[in-house]
């Protein structure tokens, strides 16, 4: 049986193809943000974050496909240390050691059982050593002197929302933060360097636009089977790098448009990658109110803009960063929207067709095993 999870601003809800129709097959948390969502590839278990506002970050954990769910530890930081600043981000005074949002989970590497990673809202990092039981902040990140030039990216505080895990050696971890660009650690966080390099923001200054620090990178995935070939949905055009994030090259050839939040990388073919633009900036709707996916297979040399199954009339379903996803054959595909719509392909993006449900709007997807 086929298994996709989707979680949305109301509840995740499980969805099960049959007979080559895909249903809504279960839910949960009706009514609760889910902001979040994993399937452990090492063993299935699939964990997923609640932002509850008042109530905090939760966590909550399934060991039967979503049939049942039970809570686990959530990240927390540690107390500020006594005269620890308060951080001004222009939008008020917050105290920076709160967990606002978990925005992205991510398992360990094979070779590194029972560890997961964590990005959270305002720009921390955590690592769990025991699936999820237990967390620990990644302090070397945290208390680098860079992360002051960090900067919010549509949220008061900096968000860590994409984690790539190496899967040659699970020690080498591959972040990326709005806005704060792209950075790497080669000793499971001890250390880190920046890996932005080659990117620019094109609404900076110019003696400032190439600050590999400034960098706002929407998304950044990485190809299982090819890891040091990484793409990235920045928020003014297409990256992609095939040295280990050393060096970005711009990808200008992408339609309707090179604005977009999600990106997801066949595991397979490191030169094919989905993109779902969009109007940037003070629209964010799609692109002439038809919902399309752009394809590369070479590279980024040229693209395909996918429309087959996709409302191509009247639609302003915008997708964000954790909205898209592709399984471990390469083939199949999810993604949904801010509207609520839910859309799958079997053909690499060929064809698509729609989740015959209205579901609440979609944070995060995700394939079962």
């Amino acid at each position: 049986m086929q298994r996709a999870y989707v979680g949305t601003r109301k509840g995740v809800f499980t969805l099960e193809r049959r007979r080559k129709r895909w249903r809504v097959a279960a839910e949960a948390f009706l009514g609760d943000p889910v902001s979040a969502l994993m399937v452990d590839p090492r063993d299935g278990t699939l964990h997923a974050a609640l932002d509850l506002g008042h109530f905090g970050v939760k966590m909550r954990v399934s060991r039967d496909a979503g049939t049942t769910w039970s809570e686990e530890a959530a990240p927390a930081y540690p107390p500020a240390p006594a005269g620890a600043p308060i951080e001004d981000r222009g939008r008020g005074h917050e105290p920076p050691w709160v967990v606002q949002k978990i925005w992205a989970l991510e398992a360990g590497s094979a070779d590194r059982p029972g560890e997961l990673w964590a990005g959270t809202i305002p720009g921390g990092l955590f690592r769990s050593p025991d699936g999820g039981q237990h967390w620990e902040l990644v302090r070397p990140l945290w208390e680098m002197p860079e992360r002051k030039q960090w900067m919010g990216g549509g949220y008061d505080h900096p968000g860590l929302h994409s984690i790539c895990v190496d899967p040659r050696d699970g020690r080498r971890v591959t972040i990326a933060v709005s806005t704060g660009g792209v950075w790497r650690t080669e000793d499971a966080g001890a250390s880190w360097t920046v890996r932005s390099q080659g990117m620019f923001a094109a609404y900076l200054p110019p003696e400032r636009k190439h600050d590999p620090i400034l960098q706002d990178a929407h998304r950044v995935v990485q190809c299982v089977a090819a890891p040091d070939v990484f793409w990235c949905q920045h928020h003014n055009g297409v990256f992609h790098s095939t040295d280990g994030g050393s060096r970005w090259h711009e990808i200008a050839s992408v339609q309707p448009s090179v604005f977009g939040f999600a990106v997801a990388v066949h595991p397979a073919k490191p030169e094919t990658a989905w993109f779902v633009p969009a109007v940037k900036d003070e629209c964010r709707i799609p692109v002439g109110g038809q919902v399309v996916v752009a394809r590369t297979r070479d590279g980024g040399q040229r693209f395909d803009v996918l429309r087959e199954g996709l409302p191509q009339e009247h639609a302003y379903d915008l997708v964000y960063r954790h909205g898209l996803a592709v399984d471990s054959t390469g083939q199949r595909l999810i993604f949904g929207s801010t509207s609520g719509g839910v859309w799958l392909s079997d053909d690499e993006g060929d064809s698509w067709s729609a989740l015959p449900a209205r579901l609440p709007p979609v944070n995060c997807v995700s394939f079962g095993p």
